[in-house]
Parts: C-alpha cells; structure tokens; sequence
C-alpha cells in the first residue's frame, strides 16, 4: 500500500510540474559548453623545425605528421614535377634500398607516405623511435633513381591519358584555369608536354628548394613522452639542411568582367558538370571568417542545403548539388557552387544554382535555418574534440594561420553569436552573381541550343567557348559533322548491306547469341534471345543465372533469384522499343525518334551517331563511316538525379551462315572491362513462349 501511494504521490508531482511550464515557448538556450583545450608541449631545432606534441596514452599507438607550409609553387613548364616528387620521396633512402626499407616498414605493422611538401608515418608505440628514424632518413636522403622515376614519369603520362575523356577531370582543369590564369601555381595544369619536360635532375632541384625545414612543422601524437619526442627528433633531424624556400611571384587572378558561361564541349558526356565561380578573399583570421562559413552551410553545404533541396529534391535535376567556400592565407581562393546534372536540364539547372545565390544575397535566412546551421556546427566540433588530433590540428592552424590563442576556446561562442544579418553581409561579400563565371563542361550538341537562351535577371547570359585545356575557342559546328545527304535510313541500310545484306537480314526470324568472358575471377557468360516482339538475355557468373532481362508484349522487367523485378514505367517504355526486333535497329525508322547526332572517334576510326532519345533512357549507336559496321553503343540512364552509362564496343566480325556478328564485346562490370568472345550464333532458332519468362 505504501509502494502504491508514493507512485500516486510522484505522478501527481510530476504532473504539477509539467503544469508549470509553458510549452508553447522555445526554451532558452544553455550556455555553450565551456572548451578546456591542453595546449601541445612544443620546441624548435635550430634548422627551423618546428614540433607540437600531443601525449595520448589511452592506446599504444603514435602518429608523426610532417607538414611544410610554403607557399602556392609555380612548376611552369615541367607541371607535374611535384606529383613526380612526391611519388619517389619514401621509396627508401640513400642508405637503406627501397625494397629493405618497405620491408622493414611492414614488418613492424607500420606505414610511411609521403607527399611533395609532406610526410605521415603511424605505428606502435613500441616501434616509434626506428619509425622516427625511417621516416627521417627517407625525408632528409631520399633515394631519387633514374629507374624509379622513369616507372613514376611512365605511370603519370598513362594516367593523364585516363583523364582524356573524363568530364570532371576536364571541367575541374578549365575551371582552375579561367579562375586563375595558367600562369597561376592554382590555374596551371600538367599535361603530358610538361611531364616529358622533366629530368630526374629536376625532381631533386625541387627537393633541394622546397623541401626544406624553414616552414616545416611536425606533429607526434600518441603514446609518447615529450622528453623522448625531444631527444629522438633532435638526433635524427637535426642533419636536416637549414634553409629557406624559393620565393616565386606570379599575377593577382581576377574575376570576369561580367556574369557569363564559359562552355567546354565533351562530345562524350553523358551529363553537365555545372560550376558558378567567383574569387574571394578569406582568411580563418578574418572577422567574418564563422559567418561566412554558415553562410555556406546554408546555400549548399550538404543536404539540407538550400541547393540541394532545389535541385534534387524539388527539381530531381541531380544526385546532389553543393557549394563550397575556400580560405587561403597565401592567394585568393573561390566560391563555386556545382551540380552534374542531366543534359537536358542543363540550363535550367544554371538558372537554379544563379536564383538560389541571388536569393541568400538578397533576402536574409530564416531564423530556423540559422538556428539548425549553428546546432550543426556546434554539434561537429564538439564531436571532433574527442579525437587527439584535433588538438594538433587546432594548434597547426593557430601557428600557421595567424590566429589569436584563444581562437578555439571561443570557437562556439562566437558561432552562436552570428546573426541572420551577419550571414547576410558574408553572403554579399563573398557571392557573387554579378560577374560569375558558369563553367559548363558536356554534351555541345545536346546543351549548347538552351545554353545560349539562358537568361538571369533580366539578361541574357553569354556564352564563351573553350577547349579542353582553356584556350579560347569558337563555338562547334555540328552540322559539319555529318556526310551530306547521310540519314538515319542510309546508316541503317548500309549497315545491314555491311553485315549480309538487307534481303538476307529480313528473312531472320529468331535469333541467339552466347556471349563469354571473364571479371573478378569468374566466368561471365550473356545468353541473348531475339525475335521480332520478343528480347530476353541473361548473365551468368560461372554458368549459375546472375541476372536477366525480358520484354514481351507491352511489358519489360529484370528476373534476379528467380523474383521477377518490374522495372519503373518510363524506363520500361524507353527501353521496349530499343529491346524488341531481331536487330534493334529495324525500330530506328519506324519508331520515330531516332536522329543523326554527329561523328565521334571510335578505336581509332571516324564513326557516325544516331541516338534514340527517351525520358529516363537514352540509346546511342556508332557505325563505322567506311564500313557500315556497328561498332559501338552506349546507354544512358537518367533517374532519380543520377546519371549512369554502359558502353559495349564491338569488333572483329565474324560470319557466320552468311551474317556477320561481332566476335568480341567489350564492356564493363562495375570498374573492371570485360571482353567476351562470341561462342554462338544461331539463327531462326526455335523458341517458345518458355524462352522469354
């Protein structure tokens, strides 16, 4: 009884108390937790290095964090002399081969990486001295041999040759460049020119001038004293070569002179790298440095950003768009806001990114996305202190940057002080709409038409064309592309000309073709079925059935695990009418929307487009201009802001009962190219309605 009173009692208290508050009103917000930040123990050695010790000792592990703070390097013309730099640093030392000294390094369970203006090392505490002493002698005698750095120079042209084609390679380049000029450490690219201009005996004047102690800092955090810290640093980098870096001058970047699309064509794109650009100058030291930070969160700094929320949740124009604002104490760094989005929303989506801009420009945030930004902020930072680095880092930026001491200690205070008018005079000194620059990377004869309608604020938007590698350029003549006289019924004749004839191919009733190769260590096996209002095809992986794919009457789905996988409606209707008929191309004509694009290069050989456009998917096929031979084709799938392609390329013909089918098929799985030889052919093979469920 008394147990039941004394429930009776505190839910009737409990109750009076809740009375008592007023619910309707926000509570007030706490104080912002107080920040108890141990400074570093930290000492000097006489040829500059300088070192910050973070003792840690709740795990046996230490992390040795070498940094050189130099200024922005101008390589001119031998760009990628310090990409080649920092692959040889590391590869073992003057004393100890390279092969010993990984050897040694992975038998202590430990790691060296090294950068061109950088070095990191992590191991046991236990092993911490002899690391210190590898990582030491790697940094102070590097092992620069003409063998390696011929392997490294090699490496380097092949992995530029990679990036040809890469639209965001090619629109990340472009961008740097108009943003700065090419004569800018921050707008100068390599390319495969300026690697061949490299000698080894310039990689190790790079090391001699840049890699030196004056600006260099070395942060060892972990199970470490700081009297063991001292003595082992001081014994093996004192031989280290006391001197300063190169001093290099180059010209202050400017904006544009007025809002325009700088556009770059990239005839195999699939998608638009859009960015909207514009310089600025911040510093972590400056006044405004938090607001402009907030200001950023909430025009595109994730997914609750302002951007995002427009263009994929509202428009589904792209998987994801953001926008970032850089801080830099050498140079001016940039505001850019970009999305990758679908060519046939390319100019609306540069309208959208330009209104959203404008809109944190001209209208204060509300109090709720100031108020959600702050808790995020606060919410990060006080997470990030749980991590032993971050005391080392939060030290590195108040050296480096010139900040005041208490710059951290502050830190929430001063985030919970920024205003909506704050915001806003960070948004108006840091963005700009008035002389963006747009650069669009894509498809020029699928965007550039809208592009040059594109018009903000009242003005049409000009459009300035450019290469690959910024040059100024004219605007590209499509037309030209194209064989007078060529159309889409002339491409598909002579196609069926080139394979066996016309007459031949249209007495094909039902078709089968078996397809195999190998990925990832197993064998890939594609079985096709055809008819002309019937597809199937199913994968198979070490001949268990992985995966299929079937069309019959007005229906079209995947068929995994034995489940039948209906595929969404307009995808289904795209892809039915590309994936019925003995040969896809005899819909080109009869459907109606099929259309010559242009020329592209394919395997070395001049071939013709045609394009078979729809909503979500999109179909393109290449015929060889000389031969008639198909030779390529591409799908392209839009859906749900994200765009994906699979190319299959064709070659080595076969005949086989007097039509010819392509002995090898290259495509992909995943990121690994797959090249299947042809096994099977059979033609006006029987089939049943069991073939096609």
């Amino acid at each position: 009884m008394k147990k039941i009173l004394f429930t009776l009692v505190f839910a009737l208290a409990a109750c009076s108390i809740q009375a008592q508050i007023d619910r309707t009103k926000m509570p007030e917000p706490g104080p912002a937790p107080e920040i108890n930040l141990k400074d570093p123990q930290r000492f000097e050695l006489n040829n500059g290095l300088k070192v910050l010790v973070v003792e840690n000792n709740k795990l046996p592990r230490v992390s040795i964090q070498l940094s050189l703070d130099n200024p922005p390097i101008l390589e001119g013309d031998k760009a990628g002399v310090t990409s080649l730099t920092a692959s040889l640093l590391g590869n073992g030392s003057t004393n100890i081969p390279k092969d010993e000294f990984n050897e040694e390094v992975d038998f202590l369970g430990a790691s060296i990486n090294f950068g061109s203006q950088s070095a990191f090392a992590s191991s046991l505490s236990k092993y911490f001295p002899r690391i210190l002493e590898l990582l030491a002698d790697a940094a102070i005698n590097p092992n620069f041999t003409q063998e390696e750095f011929d392997k490294e120079k090699e490496r380097l042209i092949t992995s530029l040759k990679t990036q040809e084609k890469d639209v965001s390679a090619i629109a990340g380049r472009v961008r740097s460049a108009l943003a700065y000029g090419t004569k800018h450490p921050y707008g100068e690219y390599v390319s495969e020119e300026t690697v061949n201009n490299i000698e080894l005996a310039d990689v190790k004047n790079f090391y001699r001038n840049y890699f030196v102690p004056a600006n260099a800092y070395m942060v060892v955090i972990g199970d470490v004293t700081f009297e063991q810290v001292q003595e082992l640093v001081t014994e093996y980098f004192t031989p280290w070569t006391k001197a300063s870096p190169l001093s290099l001058s180059y010209s202050e970047p400017k904006d544009a002179q007025y809002t325009q699309i700088n556009f770059v064509d990239v005839p195999n794109a699939v998608q638009s790298e859009i960015a909207v650009q514009n310089l600025v100058s911040l510093k972590m030291k400056d006044s405004d440095y938090l607001p402009a930070l907030v200001a950023n969160q909430i025009l595109g700094g994730g997914g609750e950003g302002r951007l995002f929320l427009n263009l994929r949740e509202d428009k589904g124009y792209t998987y994801g768009s953001y926008s970032r604002l850089g801080n830099n104490k050498w140079a001016s760094t940039t505001f850019t806001a970009t999305a990758s989005v679908r060519n046939m929303v390319t100019d609306s989506s540069v309208v959208e990114i330009l209104k959203e801009i404008d809109r944190i420009i001209k209208e204060p945030v509300s109090e709720t996305e100031l108020k959600n930004t702050k808790a995020k902020y606060v919410g990060s930072f006080v997470r990030a202190l749980e991590q032993p680095a971050t005391i080392a880092r939060y030290a590195l930026n108040i050296e480096t940057e010139g900040l005041p001491k208490d710059f951290y200690q502050t830190y929430l205070e001063r985030i919970n002080a920024i205003t909506v008018d704050d915001v806003q005079k960070a948004a108006q000194k840091y963005f700009n709409v008035k002389n963006a620059r747009i650069v669009v990377a894509g498809k020029g004869s699928d965007v550039i038409d809208n592009l040059e309608k594109v018009n903000f604020n009242g003005k049409k938007v000009p459009v300035l064309y450019y290469d690959k590698y910024a040059n100024k350029t004219g605007k590209p003549d499509y037309s030209a592309a194209v064989p007078e006289g060529m159309t889409v019924q002339s491409v598909v004749d002579k196609y069926f000309n080139a394979i066996g004839g016309k007459e031949k191919v249209e007495q094909i009733t039902s078709l089968k073709l078996v397809y195999e190769g190998e990925a990832m260590g197993a064998k890939i096996k594609s079985e096709e079925k055809r008819t002309a209002d019937k597809f199937a095809q199913t994968t198979y992986m070490n001949d268990a059935p992985m995966m299929g794919v079937i069309a019959k009457g007005d229906e079209l789905y995947m068929k995994q695990g034995g489940q039948k996988r209906p595929l969404p409606p307009q995808m289904q209707q795209d892809m039915l009418s590309a994936a019925k008929g003995v040969f896809p191309e005899q819909n080109f004509v009869p459907g109606g929307k099929a259309k010559i694009t242009g020329t592209e290069e394919v395997e070395g050989k001049e071939a013709v487009k045609i394009e078979v456009p729809g909503e979500v998917v999109q179909l393109v096929y290449f015929y060889d201009l000389e031969t008639g031979l198909k030779v390529k084709e591409a799908q392209i799938i839009n859906m749900n802001g994200q765009t994906q392609n699979q190319e299959v390329i064709y070659k080595d013909y076969q005949e086989i009962d007097g039509i010819k089918f392509p002995g090898i098929r290259v495509g992909s799985m995943g990121p690994q190219k797959i090249e299947s030889k042809l096994l099977e052919a059979v033609i006006n093979i029987q089939v049943s309605d069991a073939d096609f469920e």
